[in-house]
């Protein structure tokens, strides 16, 4: 592998262990809550929020951008917040309407720009391997901070806050690697090890089909030329399911005996 191709390689695998950082816990809790879906309407919401600062001439990344997309991002979260008390019910049917409504705003806002199908497919499959040191550092202290809120209050954390500190997160996330992996690396690696009763051993074990997967698709997408987000994607699930079949119920059937 070339000079090149690792210089490309690198700011992208970094990019994937910092989405996975915040994504492992936060898929977990989004498992345990039941509102699957949550991360695609805020995800999507979010990037509606950067179609929206674009078209109104920003700076692609400046903070006029991350303003808009945190605002959209935390005014759905807080309603979805309260649809949540109010109607749970139907709260996996109202985060499907907020997704739906703001991909088609997206689509509404690109329909007369001339490049607008490529900004739509950037949005959704993400530019993961033209990630640069610019995004990663402030993106890295964002999730530092969003970390140290979840894991010093978590237990406080049963309405607004947690949706507070979602939308942040995913919004940090879908600029780095788009709509299509902030759901995968959010909902794959927690479905992978859900049977695991300990939660740092659900954690460690998820992180590292992650981070497998990040550094298995980023290397194949570059060896035979392919997207790299797709790829990612396809490798996460892969390798969920060889964990998930085979090294969890093992390592299930290990938590069992010693409990007994």
């Amino acid at each position: 592998m070339s000079g090149f191709e690792l210089s490309i390689l690198a700011p992208a695998f970094v990019a994937g262990i910092l989405v996975l950082a915040t994504h492992i816990p936060l898929g977990q809790e989004v498992l345990r809550r039941g509102i699957i879906f949550i991360d695609l309407a805020i995800a999507q919401v979010a990037g509606f929020g950067v179609i929206a600062a674009d078209a109104m001439g920003s700076e692609p990344y400046g903070w006029t951008v991350q303003v808009v997309a945190v605002s959209s991002a935390l005014f759905v979260a807080a309603i979805l917040s309260w649809t949540g008390k109010r109607w749970p019910d139907v709260q996996e049917a109202l985060i499907g309407v907020s997704f739906i409504l703001a991909a088609t705003a997206g689509m509404l806002v690109l329909a007369g720009n001339p490049h607008g199908g490529e900004h739509l497919k950037e949005l959704l499959v993400g530019q993961i391997l033209w990630v640069t040191a610019d995004q990663l550092w402030p993106t890295a202290l964002v999730y530092a901070v969003c970390l140290g809120l979840w894991y010093g209050l978590r237990d406080r954390m049963h309405g607004v806050g947690f949706y507070v500190i979602f939308a942040i997160v995913i919004t940090a996330s879908v600029q780095l690697v788009g709509v299509y992996l902030v759901f995968a690396s959010l909902i794959v690696p927690a479905l992978a090890t859900r049977r695991l009763d300990r939660q740092g051993l659900r954690f460690a074990l998820g992180y590292a089909v992650g981070v497998c997967a990040y550094l298995t698709g980023l290397l194949s997408s570059i060896l035979w030329d392919l997207p790299p987000g797709p790829v990612i994607v396809w490798a996460l699930v892969a390798l969920a399911v060889l964990v998930g079949w085979g090294v969890v119920p093992r390592l299930a059937g290990v938590q069992a005996t010693s409990r007994q």
